[in-house]
């Protein structure tokens, strides 16, 4: 039952008891909790769920409003005096007993003072959950180790912990109209496009569903309208270094709470292929980096069904790689094996997701040399084909937004089945209707194939290559600026 906005706090406290015991389940939920106190002659009532408030300061307020009985009250006004005695760094007043359920349930506390209209809530949350680690699939060398977690308080303080502007806005917004989760929609002032943010803000106050039961990724699919599309729209990230450097170009931040992941857009392909320890390394070994990593990408796409093609038509085939080619071709079709071998790897990957940390390694080693050995030594698989799937594998594996190596994965399978179907025209045509689908999306209206599509040289050499950071800025020419002045 979604909650009525406009049912006001009623002047007699029973009243407003009534309707909260009611809509926050007091008596029927264990956690859900109430106390009454009585100050300066009026009875005062505290809500709040127990495990999402700090309980010490819970009882620290209680505390306080209880020493108003033993001081004088030359002042008659009751609600300024409790207001003024309520000892915390952010207390906010309503009227809307729906402000306050939400409050409560989102772990604030609620306090009713009798004979008046207005309630104050108590920003005292204290939620549960691990503290700030490096995520384990974004990794670097040399770097930050803290990351993103489940809370989302931590995560919006680690971010402002990088951007000490003024202008870095984070607004938070309620979506689900059962589940009230908290989302913050953060962006720098002056640097992000305005209308943009706009935009996405409408998307996300425009989202009717009872609550985000998948947090981010949930609500990504109801802001990007994406339904068959596998390629992502968003960017996922747990660093708060990755976030602080997107916002500075312009970029937006959606945080949601419980998640650990922090979308970022709009984002172009290119964003998707950049790695933080780019950018922990010299300008040239980051540039190496980035090319080496680029390379393993376009290689675990198109070697295996480019050698598919040269193994079904070797007229194509040129003299020099005439040792491609089965040595022992098995007791399958090769196109069989190839696509069995490519979703072997799959039910690999995924097993390994779901196998304690513990054994995970032992399951990686036997599922490599058992499995693989004994299906080449029955005849299902040849040799070859093996090693370009395992080559394949470590492509993917190279990719740094684990979104765009899975729908990499598709379009690869895309690809093998068009040019065992159709050879040399399959193989062709497959790819162009890729490339022509990559280029006529976009990611909250910018370009995704931008700055190859539409071309901009400046930009692809800057995504190409890891330009030294003052150079990527314009401060260089700041410095030479002020060293041409005269003192």
């Amino acid at each position: 039952m979604a909650y009525d906005p406009y049912v006001p706090v009623e002047k007699n406290i029973d009243e407003t008891q009534k309707i909260l015991e009611d809509k926050l389940g007091i008596g029927k939920s264990f956690d859900v909790g109430q106390r009454e106190i009585v100050v300066m002659e009026r009875r005062i009532q505290l809500y709040y769920v127990t495990g999402l408030v700090d309980s010490e300061l819970v009882v620290d307020l209680m505390t306080q409003l209880l020493l108003l009985n033993s001081l004088p009250h030359p002042n008659d006004d009751v609600f300024q005096t409790i207001h003024n005695r309520l000892v915390h760094q952010q207390v906010t007043v309503t009227d809307k007993v729906n402000d306050i359920c939400t409050s409560v349930l989102s772990g604030l506390v609620a306090i009713i003072v009798d004979k008046e209209t207005q309630a104050f809530v108590v920003d005292v949350r204290s939620y549960p959950g691990r503290g700030p680690s490096e995520p384990d699939t974004e990794k670097t060398v040399r770097g930050s180790r803290d990351g993103y977690t489940e809370n989302i308080i931590v995560n919006t303080a680690l971010t402002r912990r990088r951007i000490r502007t003024g202008k870095l806005r984070n607004i938070i917004l309620k979506v689900g109209d059962q589940s009230k989760t908290d989302v913050v929609l953060m962006y720098i002032e002056d640097i992000a496009d305005q209308s943009m943010v706009d935009e996405v803000k409408h998307r996300i106050e425009q989202v009717k569903v009872d609550g985000l039961t998948m947090t981010d990724k949930e609500l990504e699919e109801f802001i990007t309208g994406q339904v068959y599309n596998p390629y992502p729209l968003v960017r996922y990230t747990e660093r708060p270094d990755v976030v602080a450097a997107h916002l500075y170009q312009g970029m937006i931040a959606i945080i949601v709470d419980t998640s650990p992941s922090v979308m970022i857009g709009p984002v172009t392909l290119f964003d998707h292929l950049t790695s933080v320890e780019e950018y922990r390394q010299t300008p040239a070994v980051g540039t190496f980096l980035r090319l080496i990593r680029y390379a393993g990408i376009i290689v675990s796409v198109f070697l295996m069904p480019t050698w598919l093609l040269f193994v079904l038509h070797p007229e194509y085939l040129p003299d020099f790689l005439n040792f491609i080619g089965p040595q022992e071709e098995g007791n399958i079709p090769i196109v069989l094996q190839v696509i069995s071998g490519e979703i072997g790897m799959e039910f690999l990957r995924l097993a390994s997701i779901h196998t304690p940390t513990a054994i995970s390694s032992a399951l990686g080693i036997v599922s490599a040399i058992l499995i693989g050995q004994v299906a080449v030594d029955v005849g299902l698989f040849g040799p070859e084909i093996l090693f370009y799937v395992a080559i394949g594998a470590l492509g993917a594996f190279v990719t740094p937004s684990y979104e765009l190596g899975l729908a990499n994965k598709m379009f690869k399978l895309f690809i093998i089945v068009g040019t065992a179907l159709l050879g040399l025209w399959g193989y062709i045509g497959t790819i162009v209707v890729g490339l022509i689908f990559l280029a006529t999306m976009k990611s909250f209206g910018k370009p995704y194939l931008y700055p190859l599509i539409p071309f901009n040289f400046k930009a692809l050499l800057k995504s190409v290559i890891r330009y030294p950071i003052p150079y990527r800025y314009n401060t260089h020419k700041r410095q030479e600026q002020q060293k041409s002045q005269p003192e």
